[in-house]
């Protein structure tokens, strides 16, 4: 609860992730610290990763998202 609070006051760490294949942006969030997004991020790099997924880059990001969280 806590975190959609801090999201909609655009106080939450997102990372901004983008693939070439296939050409999607992903939004993974929200967090309440930068550092628990950054202990959270890597599960998440490496599903995509063995979904198949090539080129990952990701980006931090503090700011206020909304839907859509893949685009």
């Amino acid at each position: 609860m806590i975190r959609n609070f801090g999201n909609k006051l655009g106080l939450a760490w997102w990372a901004k992730i983008e693939t070439d294949q296939p050409n999607t942006t992903y939004w993974f969030g929200p967090f309440i610290t930068k550092r628990s997004l950054k202990e959270n991020i890597t599960t998440f790099l490496e599903d995509l990763s063995n979904e198949g997924s090539t080129n990952i880059k990701h980006s931090l990001v503090r700011c206020k998202k909304e839907e859509p969280l893949t685009v």
